[in-house]
């Protein structure tokens, strides 16, 4: 690799991104890669006035306030990307807990669509690997459910919201040709999946766009 690889991990609560993401670090690792682990909320500057601006929109929601959500947040992967993502070594693998795929689940009012567009006009990274990681809704629910944290969510409080939270996701991660992952059996299992989908992006060109599935 010339450059670093970027890869996102996305999907609704509960579907075990976060535990995929740190045994994918470390498979990667023993096969003497090197890795660097970020979370975009955690590289966000502006977080803590975005998410304010987000608590607004759960108790008055208008498409107004959540364009602003969705501004605010392409804003914050913009700087991200020139501010963290550009200082990265060239020779690395970035694997991203979060991205903007994630609005897909989350945004309720604006088409994924003019997300997209959002993003690539204020030049955010995109990815070279796409990772959707999915469960049916009942799982996810339980699972995020069972967490010491609980849900931890402002934009959801019911399955029924959870189940469209993951139809939205689909939808988009198969419109969008993103790889998905289906985390609801062993994590070896997963940890496979995501491991071969990132093999075949290394083993293409730079700046090529060569996976287009499992």
């Amino acid at each position: 690799m010339t450059r670093a690889l970027f890869i996102s991990l996305d999907g609704p609560k509960g579907t075990g991104k976060t535990t995929l993401l740190e045994a994918v670090t470390t498979a990667l690792r023993a096969d003497n890669k090197k890795v660097v682990r970020l979370c975009e909320r955690k590289s966000d500057p502006y977080r803590a006035q975005t998410m304010a601006l987000v608590n607004t929109f759960a108790r008055d929601p208008s498409r107004d306030l959540e364009l602003e959500v969705c501004e605010r947040f392409a804003d914050s992967r913009s700087w991200i990307t020139r501010h963290v993502l550009a200082a990265q070594p060239p020779d690395s693998i970035i694997l991203m807990d979060r991205w903007y795929p994630s609005d897909a689940a989350f945004r309720r009012l604006i088409p994924f669509a003019d997300i997209l567009e959002l993003n690539i006009n204020r030049q955010v990274q995109v990815p070279d690997l796409h990772v959707g990681v999915v469960t049916a809704a009942q799982i996810s629910w339980a699972r995020a459910a069972a967490r010491r944290r609980g849900l931890s969510s402002t934009v959801m409080y019911k399955l029924e919201e959870q189940v469209v939270c993951t139809e939205a996701f689909e939808r988009a991660a198969v419109g969008q040709g993103w790889f998905l992952c289906r985390n609801e059996g062993a994590i070896d299992d997963a940890v496979t999946q995501v491991i071969s989908a990132i093999d075949r992006v290394i083993g293409c060109p730079v700046d090529e766009a060569c996976y287009t599935g499992p």
